[in-house]
């Protein structure tokens, strides 16, 4: 019979029309042409057979709090043409899209990338390919941060114009990125070799010495008289890592502005930032002919009326792509009333740190709700942790930089352990890749969750359950129905088709 109806389905066009004999404007069916037609009739009852036999299911990817179960693929599950009346649902519409995801990824620092470097060929490859290397559909780390300079995880603190502070060098003659060249830039390659298309932000933590206030490395200020020199400064830098095969996609103009007791660190108050950017930097990018995104900000959620006032001067929103945000302060929500006052600017949450005292399950939580989901529901294109990766004892860092900042990755010679950023990271990028969207689904308090459509059409569920015991819910799209469960103190990833 199988073989009678795949011969059926191949000749049937040919074979009706040989069967049809138009006589006297009358048609005459032949008995062959009955039998064909029976054929057909049982043809599709099969495939129709075959179709309810492979009705769609969901994939699960799933982390436990008590790290018994990391990032591990579960059983399928079906969906059905009815739900179950006795669980909440959760009813996904695709067609109501809001924002385009740029990426998820981590901060190399100058330290991870070290640390990586002087990691044995095999190994090395090994980690990176963990992290960056594309295994469908650019499903993998997709956005890195970079420090211009120093960050506070690097071993010491340096720019990329470092003279006597009690001098200037107007022109950037001695402009040199060479510190980078050691391992940054050829990790970056590393990098972009498995995933052409990443995207990078970079960053400064501070000015060279000789254009600020205080001439040293903590805290200070830009003075006015370099704001030119300074914004030369970034189109240096971005031209020089272009020479190297490197492109900078975005910069934020300054990496904690509030913040000046870090090493390095500068403070910048909002009328500064939106002076520099209107007058110098924006006009300096364009004049280069760079298309490099400007983003605003790159703080706390405690203060989104600094954003929003530089947005408000319409000379400056010119030049501004976005503004950027941590949570070491204020609520996740700010990123809405950014969105409220300014919709055509996008947002970024670029930082945020796990620690050395901290706990797997709380931080897998509370990351997972604020950063992943949070940042996401609020309207922010992309979501990073911060440091990529650090050795055991939590280094390389400056004099007065961070000391118990958690990497993604813990490295140690050769050998590499995953860390809970690893994982909180994991969740999103092995599934969501850039340009996906975001859509709609109803609000359940008790089950925190976002969805997103990709560009291969693939519906992607993130969800939380911060509570001991599994959650049982209803899945609905499209007129189909999942019963899902999702364990206690647990993350967990949906993606179906």
């Amino acid at each position: 019979m199988t073989f009678l109806l795949r011969y059926t389905r191949k000749v049937i066009v040919s074979n009706l029309a040989n069967h049809l004999n138009v006589c006297h404007n009358k048609f005459v069916l032949y008995p062959k042409l009955i039998f064909v037609v029976f054929c057909c009739f049982l043809y599709n009852c099969q495939n129709n057979k075959i179709r309810r036999d492979q009705a769609p299911v969901i994939d699960s990817w799933v982390t436990k709090g008590d790290e018994s179960v990391l990032f591990e693929m579960q059983k399928s599950t079906q969906f059905q043409a009815s739900k179950s009346d006795s669980f909440p649902t959760i009813e996904v519409d695709v067609e109501t899209q809001y924002q385009q995801i740029e990426g998820f990824g981590y901060t190399l620092t100058g330290g991870s990338a070290g640390l990586i470097k002087q990691m044995g060929t095999a190994q090395q490859k090994n980690l990176l390919d963990d992290l960056f290397l594309c295994k469908e559909n650019g499903k993998c780390v997709s956005y890195i941060r970079l420090s211009m300079g120093a960050s506070d995880l690097d071993e010491e603190v340096f720019s990329y114009n470092d003279i006597d502070p009690n001098s200037e060098d107007l022109s950037l003659e001695q402009f040199s990125i060479g510190r980078d060249t050691n391992s940054v830039i050829p990790i970056l390659k590393e990098i972009s070799n498995r995933n052409p298309t990443i995207n990078i932000i970079a960053t400064p933590w501070s000015p060279p010495l000789w254009m600020k206030t205080n001439k040293s490395a903590i805290g200070g200020k830009l003075l006015p008289k370099y704001y030119k020199v300074y914004a030369l400064y970034f189109v240096k830098y971005i031209l020089e890592m272009q020479k190297h095969g490197i492109t900078i996609n975005a910069v934020t103009v300054q990496n904690e502005p509030e913040h000046g007791g870090n090493n390095p660190s500068m403070n910048m108050d909002a009328n500064e930032q939106n002076e520099f950017i209107k007058k110098y930097l924006g006009p300096g990018f364009k004049e280069a002919g760079l298309k490099v995104k400007i983003v605003l900000w790159d703080h706390n959620c405690d203060h989104p009326e600094y954003p929003i006032s530089i947005l408000n001067d319409p000379e400056t929103n010119r030049f501004v792509y976005g503004s950027a945000f941590h949570l070491y302060a204020g609520d996740i929500s700010a990123l809405s009333k950014v969105h409220d006052l300014h919709p055509d600017k996008k947002l970024y949450l670029t930082e945020q740190w796990t620690g050395a005292k901290g706990a797997f399950s709380g931080d897998l939580m509370w990351h997972m709700k604020n950063v992943i989901i949070g940042s996401i529901l609020n309207w922010s294109s992309v979501a990073m942790q911060w440091n990529l990766a650090n050795d055991p004892n939590y280094k390389p860092h400056t004099p007065g930089g961070c000391t118990e900042c958690k990497g993604a990755i813990t490295i140690d010679g050769d050998n590499y352990v995953k860390n809970v950023s690893y994982y909180i990271i994991a969740h999103a990028s092995a599934h969501i890749p850039v340009g996906s969207f975001r859509v709609k689904s109803n609000t359940k308090d008790d089950i925190h969750h976002v969805v997103f459509l990709t560009p291969d059409l693939r519906k992607v569920m993130i969800a939380i359950n911060e509570e001991k015991e599994p959650k049982t819910f209803n899945l609905s799209e499209n007129g189909k129905y999942a019963l899902l469960s999702i364990p206690g103190e647990s993350v967990v990833t949906y993606v179906w088709q």
